[in-house]
C-alpha cells in the first residue's frame, strides 16, 4: 500500500462561506498549497463552486446543513464580512474560524469599527450614533456640514450612505436609512484613498503588503495602483496601522484597512475609514506583482502555514472589469503586460464586478 502524500500542515480542508470571487480566488489559491476548500453558499450560481472540492447550497441559518459542513472541514474562513453572527458562533463551537469571531463583530457595525479605532489611537473622522432624527441634529450640531449618513450595518460601494451638506438635506438623509441604526460621520476632504493588507498568522506572526493606491468610479473601486504617491514615512504609518489592527482583533488571516489620506499644513494624515476582515479588492494586485498573493497568504494563515515573504517585484495597475466592461475579454489579453482573471459569473449586470485585470511593468526603483 502507497503511503499517502504528505501535506505540509494539519490542515487538508478549509471551509469557506461565501461563494463570491473571493471565495473563488481562495479556493484556487489554496489549491496552490494542496489545501481543498469546501464552499457554503445559499446561491446556486455561486463563482467559487466551479473550482472547490466541495459545495453546499443551503441557508446560513440551516444548522443541520452547518452541522455537516464543519464535520467535512478542519477550519473555515469567510470571504465577506456579512456573516451572521450566530453562523460563525455556531461553527466556531465545532471548528476553527478563522479569522475569529471579534474580527466580524467589530467590523459588521459601522460604530462598534470606528469606537475599535478611535480607541487604538487611530484617527478617523468624528463620529456619532443616529437612531431619530432628533439625535441626527444633535449630531450635525457637533459635527457640522458636510457630513454623511451611514447605516452601521450592510453598506458597501456607497450603498446604504447619504451626504449632508445642509440643513434642508436632514429630514431626506434620515428616511433614506429606513430606520436603521445609524452613523453621522464627518467629511473627510481626502486628497487620495489608500489601503493597507495585513496578514497575521495563528503565531501572532504577521506580514504587510506594500500600500496601494485606489481610485473609485460611482463608488466601486475601478483602479488600484502601486507604489502609490506617498511619503515613506507616510507608507509606513500606514503598514504600522494594518499590523497594529491585526494584533487588536487577535485576527488570524488577511485584513483590509482603507485610509483617507489628507494633505496638511502639518503634512500628509491618515485617517481611518473602514475595516474589511477579509481579502480585499484593493489586493487584487498582489496575484501579479508579489510571489505571494493575499490570497495565498489568506490560506497560509488559516492553515498554520509560514506566511512568506509579501515583497513586490513589479509595480502594478489593477483595473476592476465591471458590467459590459468585460464583454471583450479578448482584447486584454492581448496587452503586453496584462494578466486577466475573469470570476465566472453568469450573468453581466450594472455596476457588478465581473472580473479584474493587473498590468505589471519594471519597479521604476530598481531600472
Amino acid at each position: 500500500m502507497s503511503d499517502p502524500v504528505p501535506s505540509p500542515s494539519a490542515v487538508r480542508t478549509v471551509g469557506i462561506l461565501g461563494g463570491g470571487q473571493l471565495g473563488r480566488m481562495l479556493a484556487l489559491a489554496g489549491a496552490r498549497l494542496g489545501l481543498k476548500s469546501v464552499v457554503y453558499c445559499p446561491d446556486v450560481d455561486s463563482p467559487a463552486f466551479d473550482v472547490a472540492a466541495g459545495r453546499v447550497i443551503a441557508a446560513y441559518d440551516d444548522e443541520a446543513a452547518l452541522a455537516a459542513f464543519a464535520e467535512t472541514v478542519d477550519v473555515v474562513t469567510y470571504e465577506f464580512e456579512n456573516v451572521p453572527a450566530a453562523t460563525a458562533a455556531f461553527l466556531d463551537a465545532r471548528v476553527p474560524v478563522r479569522p475569529g469571531t471579534r474580527s466580524l463583530a467589530v467590523s459588521q457595525d459601522r460604530l462598534s469599527e470606528k469606537t475599535f479605532l478611535a480607541e487604538l489611537g487611530i484617527p478617523t473622522a468624528p463620529f456619532r450614533a443616529v437612531d431619530t432624527l432628533d439625535h441626527l441634529h444633535a449630531a450635525i450640531a457637533e459635527i457640522g456640514f458636510p457630513a454623511v449618513l451611514k447605516t452601521r450595518r450592510f453598506g458597501y460601494d456607497g450603498k446604504g450612505q447619504v451626504k449632508i451638506s445642509d440643513p434642508d438635506d436632514l429630514e431626506h438623509a434620515f428616511e433614506a436609512m429606513k430606520g436603521a441604526p445609524s452613523i453621522l460621520e464627518g467629511w473627510v476632504p481626502f486628497r487620495r484613498e489608500i489601503s493597507v493588507l495585513t496578514a497575521r498568522g495563528v503565531d501572532g506572526a504577521s506580514i504587510t503588503f506594500d500600500v496601494p493606491e485606489n481610485e473609485h468610479s460611482r463608488h466601486i473601486l475601478k483602479f488600484s495602483r502601486v507604489p502609490a504617491d506617498l511619503r515613506p514615512e507616510t507608507r509606513d504609518a500606514a503598514m504600522a496601522i494594518g499590523a497594529r489592527v491585526a494584533d487588536a482583533l487577535g485576527h488570524v488571516g488577511v485584513v483590509a484597512i482603507e485610509l483617507f489620506l489628507l494633505e496638511t499644513l502639518e503634512g500628509e494624515r491618515l485617517i481611518a475609514n473602514e475595516i474589511a476582515p477579509r481579502v480585499h479588492n484593493s489586493g487584487h494586485w498582489t496575484e501579479s506583482a508579489c510571489l505571494v498573493s493575499q490570497f495565498e497568504a489568506h490560506m497560509r494563515a488559516v492553515a498554520g502555514l509560514p506566511l512568506a515573504d509579501p515583497r513586490r517585484h513589479s509595480d502594478v495597475e489593477m483595473e476592476n472589469l465591471i458590467g459590459d466592461e468585460a464583454r471583450d475579454p479578448e482584447r486584454f489579453l492581448a496587452e503586453a503586460g496584462a494578466s486577466l482573471h475573469l470570476y465566472g459569473k453568469t450573468e453581466i449586470r450594472p455596476g457588478r464586478k465581473m472580473g479584474h485585470v493587473n498590468r505589471i511593468r519594471p519597479r521604476a526603483d530598481r531600472r
